[in-house]
C-alpha cells in the first residue's frame, strides 16, 4: 500500500492562535453556531486544533485506530502500512497522496470557488440529474421533521455526470425544507472510484451549503461508514463547525437505523440491504401485520376517525381541538417558525400518551401542539384526504388553470367523506389565519403547504418520495389559497 502523508504543518501553527472553547462566550440562541465554519464570514478564526484522541477508538468508533497513524516529528502525519486497506474506500487513499502533493492545506483553507445557484439553471437540466433518484424526500420523522435521503450507490459514474449541475440540484431540492427542522441520511455503500466526486468537490459542497442550510440541520445519519469516512472527517475538521459536528452520527447497521427512522420507509436500494445482511446478519424484523397493538377506547393516535368519533361522540378529535386551541392564541399565532421547528421528543411523547388516555392537555409553548398536531395526522390508520383520492390529487399539475378550482372543489366537497371534509375544513380555516400573520410567523400558504401536504395525504401502496411531495405540496397550496372558496369560508 502506498504510504499516505499530509501536511499539518499549518493548521497545528494556526490552532496556536486560534480562539478556544473555554474563551469569551457570546450570547447565541440555540440555533446559532458557536463556531462557525469558514465558509462565513467572520472577524475571527475558528478553533483549528487537531485533536487525534478520536482516532484512538477501534473502527466501530467515531475514528479509525491511532496504530495506522502517526504524526511525525515535522508536523506531517502518516497512515502506515497496516491493515487500514480494509477500511479505505476504493483508491481515495491515492487521491489523498495527490491532494497532498496539489497542496492539502490549500484545498481546505483557501478554496471559496463553487457552483454557484446557477438563476439560468432550468428545470429541464435537473431532469438528467433527478433520473438517477440519488436525492429523495420521506416525510417526516417520529419527531416531525422532514427527512432527506442520499444513496451514493445511485450516483453514476464520473463520466455521466456532470457535478456542479448536481450540486445545484442538490441546492434546489432542499431550498422547500431547509427553512424547517430536517434530518439528512447519507448511504454511503456503493461509493467507489468510479463514481465519487473529487475531494475538491467535497470541500466546495460544504462551502455551498451556507448557513440557512445547515442551521435547521437536525441530525446527520452516515449509514454503514468505512473507516476512510471517518478519517477523512477528521482531516475536514477545520472546515466543519463545532455544532455542525455534533449533528454527525455514524450508523453501521439497518437496524440501528430503525430504531431512529422506520427503514420501511425509506425505499432502501437491494444492494443495500444485501450489504447489511453480510455486516451484521439478517435485518430487523418488520412488525407482524397480522399481530395488532392493543388498542383503548379512549385513544387517538395510530386509529381511524370513524373510531374517535364512536369512542369520544365528536367529529372534530379531542387531540386536534386542543393544539388548535392554543395555538390560535396571538401569542402562539404569531410565533416565528411555527410548524418549522421540532419540540423535545420526551414532551411530546408524554403528551401523546396523554391524549391516547383521554386527558387534557397542557402545553409549554408554542412548538409542542404544533409537532403534536401534524404527528396525528401522520398516524391517522388513513390519511384525512383518504387513500380513494390519492390518484386524482396526484394529477393536480396536470389540470389546467382553468380546471384546478372546479376539480378541487369537487374533489373536496363532494368525494371526501362527510367527516373528513368536516376535519379538514377546521384545520384549513385554522391554517387560513396562520397565514393572516405571516408578517410575523413567517408561514405563508407555499411553507405551510410543505409542513401540511405529505401528513394529509400518502399512497396506501407506495411510501413517500420526492416525486409524489412535489404535486401533494402544490395541491394543499393551492388548497390553502382558495380556502374561501373551495370551503366558503
Amino acid at each position: 500500500m502506498k504510504c499516505l502523508q499530509i501536511n499539518l504543518f499549518s493548521k497545528m501553527d494556526l490552532a496556536k492562535t486560534s480562539p478556544t472553547k473555554s474563551g469569551p462566550v457570546s450570547n447565541i440562541g440555540d440555533n446559532e453556531e458557536p463556531y462557525p465554519s469558514l465558509s462565513d464570514y467572520h472577524d475571527y478564526e475558528p478553533n483549528l486544533e487537531f485533536d487525534d484522541s478520536e482516532l484512538q477508538q477501534t473502527p466501530n468508533s467515531s475514528s479509525i485506530s491511532a496504530d495506522f497513524i502517526h504524526i511525525e516529528a515535522n508536523g506531517v502525519m502518516v497512515m502506515n502500512n497496516s491493515p487500514v486497506a480494509e477500511f479505505i474506500d476504493e483508491n481515495y487513499e491515492e487521491e489523498l497522496a495527490d491532494a497532498r502533493d496539489e497542496n492539502f492545506d490549500s484545498l481546505i483553507f483557501t478554496s471559496s470557488s463553487y457552483p454557484e445557484v446557477g438563476e439560468t439553471t432550468s428545470t429541464e437540466q435537473y431532469s438528467e440529474i433527478s433520473k438517477y433518484n440519488i436525492v429523495d424526500v420521506k416525510g417526516d420523522d417520529a419527531e416531525g421533521r422532514k427527512v432527506i435521503v442520499l444513496y451514493a450507490c445511485r450516483l453514476p459514474p464520473v463520466r455521466e455526470i456532470d457535478h456542479g449541475l448536481f450540486l445545484n440540484y442538490l441546492k434546489y431540492t432542499l431550498e422547500s425544507y431547509v427553512k424547517q427542522d430536517y434530518s439528512l441520511i447519507y448511504f454511503h455503500y456503493g461509493l467507489t472510484s468510479k463514481n465519487k466526486p473529487s475531494l475538491g468537490w467535497l470541500v466546495q459542497a460544504y462551502k455551498a451549503f451556507d448557513r440557512n442550510y445547515k442551521k435547521n440541520l437536525k441530525a446527520l445519519y452516515l449509514i454503514h461508514p468505512t473507516g476512510f469516512l471517518k478519517f477523512v472527517s477528521q482531516i475536514f475538521r477545520p472546515l466543519i463547525s463545532a455544532k455542525f459536528g455534533k449533528k454527525l452520527n455514524y450508523i453501521h447497521s439497518l437496524k440501528e437505523l430503525n430504531d431512529v427512522v422506520p427503514i420501511e420507509k425509506l425505499d432502501i436500494p437491494y444492494e443495500i440491504l444485501e450489504h447489511d445482511k453480510k455486516l451484521n446478519g439478517n435485518l430487523p424484523v418488520a412488525p407482524d401485520a397480522t399481530v395488532k397493538p392493543e388498542v383503548i377506547p379512549t385513544q387517538q393516535f395510530g386509529v381511524t376517525l370513524q373510531f374517535i368519533k364512536e369512542h369520544y361522540n365528536v367529529t372534530i378529535p379531542p387531540v386536534v381541538k386542543q393544539c388548535i386551541e392554543y395555538l390560535e392564541q396571538p401569542d402562539a399565532l404569531e410565533t416565528e417558525g411555527i410548524f418549522r421547528r421540532s419540540a423535545n421528543v420526551s414532551k411530546v411523547r408524554a403528551l401523546k400518551e396523554r391524549a391516547n388516555l383521554g386527558e387534557s392537555l397542557v402545553f409549554e409553548d408554542p412548538h409542542e401542539p404544533a409537532v403534536l398536531l401534524k404527528k396525528f395526522l401522520r398516524e391517522l390508520q388513513e390519511p384525512l384526504l383518504t387513500y380513494e383520492l390519492y390518484d386524482e390529487i396526484m394529477q393536480f399539475q396536470s389540470w389546467s388553470k382553468d380546471e384546478q378550482l372546479r376539480n378541487v372543489s369537487i374533489l373536496v366537497m363532494e368525494k371526501l367523506p362527510e367527516d373528513n371534509y368536516k376535519i379538514l375544513k377546521y384545520i384549513i380555516g385554522f391554517l387560513s389565519r396562520v397565514m393572516e400573520r405571516s408578517d410575523l410567523n413567517k408561514m405563508n400558504a407555499q411553507n405551510l403547504a410543505v409542513v401540511f401536504g405529505p401528513n394529509l395525504v400518502w399512497s396506501e401502496l407506495f411510501s413517500m418520495s420526492l416525486a409524489a411531495i412535489g404535486p401533494i405540496n402544490m395541491f394543499t397550496q393551492f388548497l390553502l389559497q382558495h380556502h374561501n372558496e373551495i370551503f366558503m369560508i
